[in-house]
């Protein structure tokens, strides 16, 4: 089979949506399909996965999943913001059983960093941090020119450093992650506190309106954009947060360049970039001048991109 005949598909696991794309040779996506992530557990996931991949329009040579958890050779070890898992799953040799294909797995952010490594924002930069904004805080690094995962699988988990001794409680059972300041489902669990303590917001108001049952991007963006008082308040703890943890990271590793992507980059831009970018300078041992924030450049393709190109690597090796 030659290169230029290869088509993959490129599937990105969130904690509201499951993506897929049928990418082809040079990073471009053919068709794509998405559906809400089910809530099931494992099982249940894969099956909305093979029922993803067989509706996009094509030919599947391979896969390539992102999840949002801890990833090792092909088993998702941890992954605590989809419901129902609590055990490691063999997702990789599962997935390649049923759909005939080779399959390769990978963490959302890290699959997510490589689609703009390779086609979109951080391509040619030698040195990157990705923050992917969603129902959690996902990272993913390149470092030296190529993705660095660490020892065990779970490097670049920036969600995941503590900045807040005993703080608040995070959805992986830890306290004081950024995280747990920053994800959409923890922020969602202070919101829902909050208006039982008698604290008004248009946030519920603005997802019943948009028809969603979770407090998604869109329904931020939106309370953001009229000014709601809650929704400003989290959202400005969020940002604070993020720029000590992000911070802290350049401290240790001296990127140049810091990508910001998921959902709520969708939404908000190079506007969510530079606000990060400002609560990030003063956590900064060493400014770099050259130092970039910048916001994802495929949206919603990055993880598919990345995604695909880690089948597309299975399928290569054999």
């Amino acid at each position: 089979m030659s290169k230029n005949t290869m088509t993959v598909a490129g599937i990105d696991v969130g904690g509201t949506n499951i993506g897929a794309g049928l990418i082809g040779d040079e990073h471009q996506v053919l068709d794509r399909g998405k559906i809400p992530t089910p809530t099931g557990g494992p099982d249940a996931v894969m099956d909305a996965i093979a029922e993803l991949v067989g509706s996009l329009d094509g030919r599947v040579d391979a896969v390539g999943v992102g999840i949002p958890g801890v990833v090792r050779e092909g088993e998702a070890l941890t992954v605590p913001n989809l419901m129902n898992w609590h055990q490691r799953v063999d997702i990789a040799d599962t997935l390649q059983q049923r759909l005939g294909v080779p399959v390769a797995l990978g963490n959302d952010a890290n699959v997510g960093l490589l689609g703009e490594w390779l086609a979109g924002a951080a391509r040619g930069v030698r040195n990157v941090l990705g923050i992917w904004l969603g129902t959690g805080v996902g990272g993913g690094l390149i470092l030296d020119g190529r993705p660095f995962h660490g020892s065990h699988g779970a490097a670049g988990e920036v969600g995941h450093m503590i900045v807040q001794r005993g703080g608040a409680l995070c959805t992986c059972g830890r306290r004081g992650c950024v995280e747990a300041y920053a994800g959409r489902r923890s922020m969602a669990g202070v919101v829902s506190a909050m208006v039982d303590a008698g604290r008004p917001t248009s946030l519920n108001d603005i997802r019943e309106d948009e028809g969603k049952e979770k407090l998604t991007s869109k329904v931020w963006a939106r309370a953001l954009s009229e000014d709601d008082d809650l929704a400003t308040e989290l959202f400005d703890m969020a940002i604070e947060t993020l720029g000590a943890g992000i911070g802290s990271a350049v401290n240790l590793l001296d990127v140049e360049m810091v990508v910001v992507g998921g959902g709520m980059a969708e939404k908000l831009g190079q506007d969510l970039a530079d606000r990060i970018a400002v609560a990030n300078a003063p956590w900064m041992l060493q400014p770099n001048p050259k130092l970039s924030f910048v916001a994802a450049a495929l949206g919603d393709d990055s993880g598919l991109v990345g995604a695909a190109s880690l089948g597309r690597a299975a399928l290569i090796s054999g």
